[in-house]
């Protein structure tokens, strides 16, 4: 698959996202990378301050940042509709984390 498709069903995933929720999303931004250098497995990584996390002196701070792995997604995925249904999965579970959702909680409601 190529990176402008993968690219594609991103801005697709976050198409999906609630318009509450959408809206309710502050200094954020996702990107596509091929692999996080240190755990070239890893689907989507979260790194930022949550939204529950950010107090009264949260200002001028860099935007949060989502990461969504390509290759790694390509990796597991058989099918197109496969790395469709992947990378919902995992831009839904990055963005949980930018509410504050952690990993537990992820599972618990299937999402992980």
């Amino acid at each position: 698959m190529t990176r402008d498709r993968f690219e594609e069903l991103v801005a697709d995933a976050l198409d999906m996202i609630p318009p509450g929720f959408a809206r309710a999303m502050d200094n954020v931004v996702v990107l596509v990378e091929d692999r996080d250098p240190q755990e070239p497995s890893l689907l989507g990584l979260y790194h930022g301050i949550a939204l529950t996390e950010r107090t009264s002196h949260y200002s001028g701070e860099l935007p949060d940042r989502i990461f969504v792995y390509r290759e790694a997604i390509l990796d597991i995925c058989e099918t197109e509709a496969d790395v469709v249904e992947e990378v919902v999965i995992t831009v839904v579970h990055e963005i949980a984390h930018h509410f504050g959702l952690d990993d537990a909680r992820l599972h618990e409601l299937g999402w992980g």
